[in-house]
C-alpha cells in the first residue's frame, strides 16, 4: 500500500471496506470496541487506515472466518507482537484444527439432513419423488454410523420423526423458494454482501434451525464452506445456476458477519 513516491499511503473507511469485503459499519464497530482503530486522521478528521492497520484487519478477518469471538481475537493479536511468522503459523494451526474438527461432522450431518432426510417416514419411492434421483441411502448410513451420537443428529431425528409427507413437501417448497431468491439476487448482479443475498442466506439458516437442528450464524459459515468444498454439494447448486455455490457460500458468510455486528 505504497504510492509512486515510495510513501505509504492511507485508505479511507470506504476504501478499506471495499478492498477487504467488510462493511463500513463493521469497521466502525471494531473501532468502537478497540479491536482496530485507524492510526491516522485526515485534516478534516476522517478515519484513515495505514498499512499496519490493514494487516491487523486482515488477521481479524481470518480469525472471524474461523469462528473466534472478537474478545479472543483481540487477545490473539495483542499476544502476536512483531513476530509475524510465528503469528501466521499460529493462524495456520488454528485453521487446520478447525478443519479437522468440523469438516467431517458438517459434511456427514448436512448430507443426511438436506439430501437424504434419513428417518423420514416415507417409502423409498416417495423419497425419490420428493428429492429426486440423487436420493441414496449410502450417505445417510455413513452419517448415522459416524455421527449418530451427536446432539445435532439426535435433535434432527426427534424433529423429523414426526414429519408427514405433507411436511416434507412444504420443506421442499421452502428450499426451492430460498434457492430462487439466491438465483434472483445473483442474476440481478447483486453482490453476495447485498441485503437480498444476505436475507436469502438468513432464510436458509432459519429453515435448518427451525426444521432440523439449532444452527447459529457462526456454525452456518461451516455449512457454507462445505457448499464449495464438497463436489456433490457444489454440483447441486451449480446445476441450478452457474456460480451459485460460491455465491451462496459468500452470502452465508456475509449474513454471519451481519449478525456479529
Amino acid at each position: 500500500m505504497t504510492n509512486a513516491t515510495g510513501v505509504d499511503r492511507v485508505l479511507t473507511v470506504g476504501q478499506v471496506a471495499e478492498q477487504l469485503g467488510v462493511t463500513v459499519r463493521t469497521l466502525h464497530h471494531y473501532d468502537q470496541i478497540g479491536l482496530l482503530s485507524p492510526s491516522a486522521r485526515s485534516g478534516a478528521g476522517y478515519r484513515l487506515y495505514t498499512q499496519a492497520d490493514l494487516t491487523r484487519l486482515q488477521n481479524v478477518v481470518v480469525y472471524r472466518r474461523l469462528g473466534f469471538p472478537l474478545e479472543e481475537i483481540a487477545d490473539l493479536l495483542d499476544d502476536a507482537g512483531p513476530a509475524l511468522v510465528e503469528h501466521l503459523q499460529r493462524q495456520r494451526a488454528a485453521v487446520m484444527s478447525r478443519l479437522e474438527e468440523m469438516s467431517s461432522l458438517v459434511t456427514a450431518i448436512d448430507r443426511a439432513l438436506e439430501k437424504e432426510m434419513n428417518g423420514v417416514d416415507l417409502t423409498k419411492e416417495e423419497q425419490r419423488e420428493l428429492f429426486g434421483d440423487g436420493f441414496s441411502e449410502e450417505y445417510a448410513a455413513e452419517a448415522q454410523e459416524r455421527w449418530g451420537d451427536t446432539d445435532a443428529w439426535r435433535q434432527s431425528q426427534e424433529r423429523t420423526a414426526r414429519y408427514t409427507k405433507a411436511d416434507w413437501e412444504q420443506i421442499k417448497a421452502e428450499s426451492e423458494a430460498i434457492n430462487a431468491a439466491f438465483v434472483a439476487a445473483l442474476e440481478a448482479g447483486a453482490p453476495a454482501t447485498s441485503e437480498a443475498a444476505m436475507d436469502a442466506a438468513e432464510r436458509a439458516r432459519k429453515q435448518i434451525h427451525d426444521r432440523f437442528y439449532d444452527l447459529s450464524p457462526e456454525f452456518h459459515r461451516n455449512l457454507g464452506d462445505m457448499y464449495v468444498s464438497d463436489p456433490r454439494f457444489t454440483k447441486t447448486y451449480e446445476d441450478i445456476a452457474p456460480g451459485l455455490a460460491q455465491y451462496v457460500r459468500d452470502a452465508i458468510h456475509a449474513n454471519a458477519d451481519r449478525h456479529a455486528r
